[in-house]
């Protein structure tokens, strides 16, 4: 007689990252759909958890992404625009949009975040959130992303250490 199966141990666990990567592509979902400022959706939710105890704190790291990618914005777009191929920013579904906002700003600006382990959060919150061809297309975008990613990465640290050369003077 086989062994029965345990269904949860072929499925990741859920980090906190994870969890808030994709509250964080909510929130960027939201935004879009409302017509409103990310940067003003996310105040709104962090005031409305402190307010009212049956609504979840917002994590501080989805904090960061929608602050990090509302402040960049048009880089950010610019960016994935510039490896789409026959299509444009505003023909892709928009939870893709959101996806690979948070994915693109990452491989530019967080640190602590291997690249490979962007793409693949990326390609993760795809199969959960979106069509079966989605993981694929975000996957082959990053891909051409993560390639200049570290010079972004470098120019955007050069930048810092100008910036506070010149704040010291």
């Amino acid at each position: 007689m086989a062994e029965p199966v345990d269904k949860k141990s072929n499925f990741k666990k859920l980090g906190a990252r994870h969890k808030a990567r994709r509250r964080a592509v909510d929130l960027l979902f939201e935004a879009e759909a409302r017509d409103i400022d990310p940067a003003e959706l996310l105040s709104e939710r962090v005031s409305l958890s402190v307010r009212d105890e049956s609504v979840a704190p917002v994590n501080p790291y989805t904090r960061v992404l929608v602050e990090g990618v509302a402040d960049d914005l048009d880089r950010v777009d610019g960016t994935i625009e510039s490896y789409l191929q026959d299509w444009t920013l505003q023909r892709l579904p928009a939870v893709d949009r959101a996806i690979l906002r948070v994915a693109v700003w990452e491989l530019f600006h967080a640190g602590d975040v291997p690249p490979v382990v962007a793409v693949d959060e990326a390609v993760e919150l795809a199969k959960e959130l979106s069509t079966d061809d989605s993981p694929s297309f975000v996957n082959g975008v990053l891909g051409q992303v993560v390639q200049v990613a570290p010079q972004v990465r470098a120019a955007a640290a050069a930048t810092r250490v100008s910036d506070r050369a010149d704040d010291e003077k």
